[in-house]
């Protein structure tokens, strides 16, 4: 099959001596990366404190722009934060969780860094519920809308599900949390870069996420989406001076925060890891999220019928429109299986209570698909 997204395959130098199956963990570099990277240093050392204002002061918000053309945000509305869990505090810091109206619902597939955090917020007045699974797959829909009630104030859930890449319906979750005047915040990291995102489509108040994955960015880049028209009436605890309307005042009173998305930033920004993730924002934005989603349903697709034809569970919905990127195998010795591929140069990752997890991306030859599984075979 003639496949015109391999042409990109130059632009990542890892794929020319490693089948690499692992973006919904950690995407590929880009090559370009390495130069953004070098204009990092070299900005630092022939500019020094000028830097900052000559660009490094307004990354955080330009560098969101990009992540913004991705998943339907408007210009400003998306602001880089270090990771997620970050992000999740901010939105919880927003709230007041001492009243009748603190509940908190999600789903006990959700990634346990946001049920840690909101399990902590407890301390403080909040009641987390989660939704069960009953397959360690799916999530019943009908459960998690049924949990969101008058006391729901923040509603949690992830767009694609880490352990089995399920999707799930973000946007009638949130017409059921609005109809209740709950607010809604999404875990886009499994999905920005291989779904089509559109956050206000969705209707979600808050998303978060992180460039690690699909998008090709690295670490130490996270990313939270605030709906424009909330900003006036947030005030997150979980601040600093950058969030400060005036922050080279250096005013040591009450916080008076920005008015615009900067108001949900907090310390210093991490400026090399905005260098490093321009590079995958970009390329991803080039090839574009329709294309690439495209791809990734015909070879999940072809990775699922070959799986069930050597005899390997499969722990991923078999509907395309339910499914993500990721394709998941259940084998004996999975974590051992793992580390012989990688030992191979074979990477993929094995998650507990999951099984070996798999992810094509746009820039993946159709033959590695069959290698991965016929060196699963030789394993067993």
């Amino acid at each position: 099959m003639m496949d015109d997204l391999l042409a990109w395959r130059r632009q990542f130098p890892i794929l020319d001596r490693t089948v690499y199956l692992i973006s919904h963990s950690l995407g590929a570099m880009p090559a370009r990366t390495r130069d953004n990277l070098a204009e990092y240093a070299e900005t630092w050392a022939t500019r020094g404190i000028r830097a900052w204002e000559e660009g490094w002061w307004a990354m955080p918000v330009r560098v969101g722009d990009l992540i913004g053309r991705i998943i339907g945000a408007e210009p400003g509305e998306v602001v880089m934060q270090p990771n997620v869990s970050i992000c999740q505090s901010i939105v919880l810091s927003c709230f007041d969780w001492s009243g009748r109206r603190n509940k908190i619902v999600s789903d006990d597939l959700n990634f346990p860094s946001n049920l840690y955090i909101y399990r902590e917020a407890e301390r403080t007045g909040a009641r987390l519920v989660t939704a069960p699974s009953e397959d360690c797959i799916t999530v019943p829909l009908d459960r998690l809308l049924a949990a969101i009630d008058e006391e729901t104030q923040l509603v949690s859930v992830s767009h694609v599900i880490f352990r089995s890449s399920y999707v799930q319906d973000v946007a009638a979750i949130a017409r059921r949390a609005h109809e209740v005047g709950a607010k809604v915040v999404a875990d886009i990291y499994h999905s920005a870069g291989t779904l089509p995102v559109d956050v206000g489509a969705m209707g979600v108040d808050f998303a978060t996420g992180g460039s690690v994955k699909w998008l090709c960015g690295g670490p130490g880049a996270g990313y939270l989406y605030v709906q424009r028209d909330l900003w006036p009436e947030l005030r997150p605890r979980v601040t600093g001076w950058v969030a400060h309307r005036a922050p080279f005042a250096f005013d040591a009173g009450s916080m008076d925060y920005a008015d615009d998305s900067f108001r949900f930033l907090n310390g210093t920004p991490a400026i090399p890891a905005l260098y490093a993730a321009r590079a995958g924002y970009e390329i991803i934005a080039e090839v574009g999220v329709e294309r690439i989603r495209a791809k990734s349903v015909r070879q999940t697709a072809r990775l699922i019928e070959m799986a069930r034809e050597a005899g390997f569970a499969v722990r991923t919905p078999l509907k395309a429109e339910e499914r993500g990127g990721t394709v998941v195998v259940d084998v004996p010795r999975g974590q051992e299986i793992t580390q012989e591929l990688a030992r191979r140069d074979v990477l993929v990752d094995y998650r507990p209570g999951a099984g070996i997890r798999i992810a094509p991306h746009f820039y993946t030859k159709d033959e590695e698909l069959e290698l991965v599984i016929a060196e699963i075979r030789k394993c067993l």
